[in-house]
């Protein structure tokens, strides 16, 4: 009795698998090795993810005559956690054809198997198994139930599940809101919210924040924020020894900016405690994704100089500063800092500067970056088929889509954007015809509204304005005023004020608020000396209160210093 106290003493205080299997064989000669309590704690370290190893457990489990039910729930919870879970689901059946019934310790471990490899069907089975055996009012069950179920996108069966418990607890609230809001349907994780008679805790509330966000639901966000408030969980002016939780903080910033509210997202963000890598990232991809470049590059700076370390969301929301504002110097400075380090090898950063490249005119270093590409997904083939066609290098962008169908790469809607701009400025009419009717009769992509804009501008440029007005005339969408300016620029490059007169009835109809119709009505006029005609369009635009956009010229301006990366 006293050497098996000796030897549980020594498993407790064991670290590795070396001292372990030391232990294993002092048991061996010592008999003890029959002792269950003993093995159980043998089993319990093999079977742990950190210092474990399965293969060794598997072989101290065969080697059991008699394996106790704490014992199979071990090797069951090991295998979940493991590198093959189905090893644990084997293990739940070989458990019940031996006569063993699992209890409720047994059932999670299994369902985390079956959410590990998406199997709502074996959950299923282990489902029937559980009301049978008289656990499913168990609340740790029920909820482990419930992730498996929301985890392989069975919604249904989940809430099923969520409905007929008895008693809930604030996980089983937030598993099925998480499982609501990972599945894109925010609008019932909010409404579930909403419908919680438990106080929710930091998990419930992050998911209740990002479907805010996801639904642009910035109202029921609001009350979420002052709900954290009254809790005293985040951060405020009035209360600044509040509790903070970076995560929940985080949450908070990136409901404001996607909901596009960046100043209570700034405000919010100035008021943070405590600020990580995805808490900059936030604000900056959102004041870039507004159009706010000065407010993102300003707002770089200043995480340069509070001295956080960039990560690949950090330089792609940068690369598209750069694409904004045509800063070819500091897209190469964001390259070479890129080169530097190991994320030069994510396609996504690589396929970033291509676009960046491209969009700033510098064709040859996009090029040279696509054609390193050790893999080149379709968003690196249409990045680099734009960057072609709106540089005026529209033959070679097409002949880069014949390269990329030949590669079996399958195009997007986007691909066609940039396939059908490319024969609008090359002039490829017949070309454009092919591509816009394969869209749909090949790859089945619906053209949308660019779509169609790119055919009228093309036809419209070349001066077919009857075939291009038809086409706007049988969209099967709403066709905007842009469809139609492009129709009226074709109209002022061929002189047909008859179709202009009529193009521009149907633009005012639809009331544009920049002054580029207007003008270009006018200038249409003006050209074919129709005197009044120019004065309706002007007196058009003083009576909406439209005064015509001035032109206007940058420069790019050192903004950091050489110290920045």
């Amino acid at each position: 009795m006293k050497n098996n106290h000796t030897i549980l003493c020594l498993l407790e205080k064991c670290k590795t698998m070396r001292e372990l299997k030391q232990l294993h064989g002092q048991m061996i000669t010592t008999a003890q090795v029959k002792d269950m309590i003993s093995i159980s704690k043998l089993v319990d370290f093999c079977t742990s993810p950190e210092m474990g190893n399965l293969d060794y457990a598997q072989s101290i489990f065969l080697h059991i005559d008699n394996p106790s039910i704490y014992i199979w729930n071990s090797m069951i919870r090991g295998f979940s956690n493991g590198y093959d879970p189905k090893i644990a689901l084997s293990m739940y059946r070989e458990m019940q054809q031996l006569g063993y019934s699992p209890d409720n310790f047994t059932f999670p471990f299994v369902l985390r198997a079956c959410t590990k490899i998406y199997d709502s069907n074996y959950g299923k089975c282990i489902h029937d198994r559980i009301v049978k055996t008289g656990f499913k009012s168990d609340i740790y069950v029920s909820s482990t139930l419930i992730h498996m179920y929301v985890s392989c996108a069975d919604l249904e069966y989940g809430k099923q599940v969520f409905d007929v418990m008895p008693k809930r607890n604030v996980v089983t609230w937030s598993t099925l809101i998480a499982g609501y809001v990972n599945n894109n349907r925010a609008s019932e994780a909010i409404k579930l919210f909403k419908e919680m008679d438990l106080e929710p805790n930091d998990i419930t509330m992050v998911n209740v924040l990002v479907a805010c966000a996801q639904t642009r639901d910035l109202e029921t966000g609001k009350w979420v924020h002052s709900r954290l408030h009254q809790f005293g969980i985040v951060p405020t002016k009035v209360n600044s020894n509040s509790k903070s939780n970076v995560i929940l903080d985080t949450a908070i910033l990136d409901m404001y900016a996607r909901c596009g509210s960046l100043k209570l997202a700034r405000e919010f963000f100035n008021d943070m405690p405590q600020r990580n890598v995805v808490s900059w990232n936030t604000l900056i991809s959102a004041y870039n994704q507004y159009g706010r470049v000065n407010e993102a590059l300003s707002l770089f700076v200043d995480m340069c100089i509070a001295g956080v370390e960039l990560d690949e969301v950090t330089l792609l929301s940068l690369l598209g500063v750069c694409a904004q504002l045509g800063s070819l110097a500091m897209g190469q400075r964001i390259h070479g800092y890129v080169e530097k380090t190991n994320i030069q090898k994510d396609i996504a950063i690589s396929t970033s500067l291509l676009d960046m490249y491209a969009k700033v005119g510098d064709t040859q270093s996009a090029l040279q970056i696509f054609s390193s590409l050790q893999r080149k997904d379709v968003t690196a083939w249409t990045s680099m088929i734009i960057g072609l066609a709106m540089n005026g290098r529209g033959k070679e962008a097409l002949y880069l889509f014949s390269e990329m169908q030949r590669e079996g790469v399958i195009p997007d809607h986007i691909t066609y954007i940039g396939v059908l701009f490319a024969c609008s400025h090359t002039g490829l009419i017949d070309e454009a015809h092919e591509h816009f009717n394969s869209m749909k009769s090949v790859h089945g992509i619906t053209p949308t509204i660019e779509h169609y804009g790119c055919m009228v501008d093309l036809l419209s440029r070349a001066g077919d304005l009857v075939e291009a007005e038809r086409l706007v005339e049988s969209m099967p969408i709403q066709p905007s005023s842009t469809i139609w300016g492009a129709l009226l620029n074709g109209c002022e490059i061929h002189r047909n004020v008859g179709i202009a007169e009529r193009v521009g009835n149907r633009i005012i109809e639809l009331n544009p608020q920049g002054s580029g119709i207007y003008v270009l009505l006018s200038n249409i006029y003006a050209r074919v000396g129709r005197w009044q005609g120019v004065k309706i369009a002007r007196e058009l635009m003083r009576y909406k209160g439209i005064e015509k956009t001035c032109g206007f010229s940058s420069i790019e301006e050192k903004v950091f210093s050489s110290s920045t990366f």
